[in-house]
């Protein structure tokens, strides 16, 4: 009889791994094409393992993604030790035992270091830098008519352009941008020099030089996989198979590879690691999912806003001045920026749909509210002098009368808000919420047009669709003379 406990405890040990695996291991990246082949090399190498990956690629810039590991939305990404000790960590002179320490605290640690350098550095164009004999970057200071343009992030980073200005006395006054079109703006002559990455895979198809760092600004930035602490042991002992795997020679291959048109970073790294590729960006099942996750979430917006504007709006429609502040506090909302917005919630609600879902909630109140509003109040006052005549109360006056004339109205706001949603929708892949923006940031990360098609003409074709369905309800639901009428 002692024996069936310790066989109830042997059965549960075997069973710790499988219910461990159940859960899926959340692997994210950064905005740009290296970070997405590093999380592409770890999601795959779990996969082999028989670990299942969600994968959340081009979640956001180094605080997103810092943000989400703390708050456990993800479980692994690729980040580099100058990012960690000077931006994130703030710990610009500590040793390696002190940055693991300080990530103990915080329950993460750094499960593998994949063996080469990714420094920042400053690109210009090749042509540009030969004629003006530009080497260094002390040179730039020489020639203060340049038009320099930076990355969002590197603008804002500790070890980015504030301090590089100052530490090599630079007299110019720069522009933002998305890296993604960077290296396009000085292919066109927009721009003369930007941030870059030592190991980028496009430096060499936009003939870009690499200044010298000749002040030795930039601090080493080895690459490396920032993981949460109770990442199972298993899945530990298979990312750290890939302790030196990488050089510079071969992660820039790689980024080249991957920055051609047509190829995702998933193929690339399903090729290098010599398994078939099952998981392409651009396939119809693909695009089928983020049609379906992009309706889900406009859907929900837009049910959860009718049910709050709509009987908001009828029930303030008898009340002049409290559907006034209504309407100004729904346009208030709309005036806040949507990314602005997402980094507000995010915050609060954490990644995916929940704050994303929010979002376009509050976007959609406007509409329905302000259409819902007018639609009542342009009602001929004889008609309501009339209803209450006939001795109809303000509610039967509401339903029978009010509502009904106003309904063409009412109806334009909701298409109006639909229509509006599925645009701003595209936005949510900025907090892991999926939908048609996924190829779309995708796409604009890699330089890749497909992809940003692949988004854009499912979101432009739904748009049209709902216009036709909300004409097609109207012509169902509407007395004829309403809808010939209707504005």
């Amino acid at each position: 009889m002692r024996r069936r406990p310790s066989a109830w405890l042997l059965a549960a040990c075997l069973l710790l791994p499988a219910i461990a695996a159940a859960e899926p291991i959340t692997v994210a990246s950064k905005t740009f094409t290296e970070s997405h082949v590093l999380a592409e090399i770890a999601a795959q190498n779990l996969e082999l393992g028989g670990f299942e990956v969600a994968r959340k690629q081009g979640l956001g810039g180094t605080m997103v993604l810092w943000e989400a590991l703390l708050a456990g939305e993800v479980d692994v990404y690729p980040e580099y030790t100058g990012t960690l000790a000077q931006t994130i960590l703030r710990r610009p002179d500590a040793d390696p035992i002190e940055l693991a320490a300080v990530l103990a605290e915080r329950d993460l640690e750094i499960v593998v270091e994949l063996g080469f350098n990714n420094s920042y550095a400053i690109a210009v164009d090749r042509t540009l830098a030969e004629s003006l004999g530009i080497t260094r970057i002390s040179d730039l200071a020489d020639h203060p008519d340049l038009k320099l343009g930076f990355s969002l992030e590197f603008l804002n980073r500790a070890d980015g352009w504030p301090s590089l200005k100052q530490h090599y006395e630079l007299p110019h006054d720069v522009s933002g941008l998305e890296h993604a079109l960077a290296y396009r703006a000085i292919a066109s002559g927009q721009l003369s020099a930007t941030d870059a990455y030592t190991t980028d895979g496009d430096l060499q198809s936009f003939d870009l030089r690499l200044l010298e760092d000749d002040r030795q600004f930039f601090p080493r930035y080895d690459a490396l996989l920032l993981a949460r602490r109770d990442l199972p042991a298993p899945a530990k002992a298979l990312l750290a198979e890939l302790v030196g795997s990488l050089d510079e020679g071969r992660i820039q291959s790689l980024n080249a590879a991957a920055g051609e048109p047509g190829v995702s970073p998933r193929s690339v790294v399903a090729n290098y690691l010599g398994r078939a590729d099952s998981g392409e960006l651009g396939s119809a099942s693909q695009i089928l999912g983020n049609t379906a996750r992009h309706l889900k979430l406009t859907g929900m917006a837009l049910l959860f806003a009718c049910a709050l504007a709509l009987p908001l709006a009828i029930y303030l429609s008898q009340h002049p001045r409290a559907a006034a502040w209504a309407v100004y506090l729904a346009g208030l909302m709309q005036t806040i920026p949507s990314l602005a917005l997402l980094a507000i919630l995010v915050p609060l609600l954490g990644l995916g749909q929940v704050p994303a879902v929010l979002a376009l909630f509050l976007y959609s109140l406007l509409p329905i509210i302000r259409n819902t509003l007018a639609g009542i109040q342009s009602i001929d006052p004889l008609l309501r002098d009339v209803a209450e005549g006939m001795g109809l109360s303000t509610v039967q006056r509401l339903r029978h009368v009010e509502i009904p004339l106003a309904l063409p109205m009412i109806l334009a706001g909701v298409k109006t808000a639909a229509i509006i949603s599925i645009g701003t929708a595209t936005l949510a892949a900025f907090v892991g919420a999926g939908g048609l923006g996924e190829p779309i940031v995708t796409g604009l990360n890699l330089n890749d047009h497909g992809l940003i098609l692949q988004g854009a003409i499912p979101a432009a074709l739904l748009a049209i669709v709902t216009e036709f369905l909300f004409e097609w309800l109207e012509r169902a639901i509407l007395p004829p003379h309403l809808v010939a009428t209707k504005t």
